[in-house]
């Protein structure tokens, strides 16, 4: 289960990449990066509603971001790094279906896969600055 979950939320970053960084239709991404996905039906449904929350969310997750990471403006954050960021905060503050560690070491895990060397650490940094004030340290 974990593993096909790591998976989903790559698909999800993946759609929200690039609906970030070439502006495409979230539903129009999601559904083809699914399409090339051997996902079962209850992680697509993960995907679609990770994509479709963190979009929903996206000013709120970006003024979190604003104020725990104010020496990076959002749009000056690496757009993987970004995306990343977004992923996981939409689950440790809107959705709540997973602790905070797991959200945290799965935005680690995938900061370490797709970003650059210093991702990881600026992600980790960030997402235990928001976790905090939630209420849901990462323990």
């Amino acid at each position: 289960m974990a593993g096909r979950r790591h998976k989903a939320r790559s698909i999800a970053l993946q759609a929200l990449y690039e609906v970030d960084s070439v502006a495409r239709k979230p539903e129009t991404v999601t559904e083809r990066l699914l399409a090339e996905a051997a996902l079962s039906e209850e992680n697509s449904e993960f995907v679609r509603g990770l994509v479709n929350g963190t979009i929903k969310n996206r000013e709120a997750i970006d003024r979190s971001i604003r104020k725990h990471a104010p020496a990076w403006p959002v749009d000056q954050i690496a757009i993987i790094d970004r995306n990343i960021l977004r992923l996981a905060i939409y689950e440790i503050l809107f959705d709540n279906k997973v602790p905070v560690r797991v959200a945290v070491n799965e935005a680690v895990e995938l900061a370490k896969a797709f970003g650059s060397d210093k991702s990881s650490k600026f992600v980790n940094g960030v997402l235990g600055a928001v976790s905090v004030p939630a209420g849901r340290e990462k323990a």
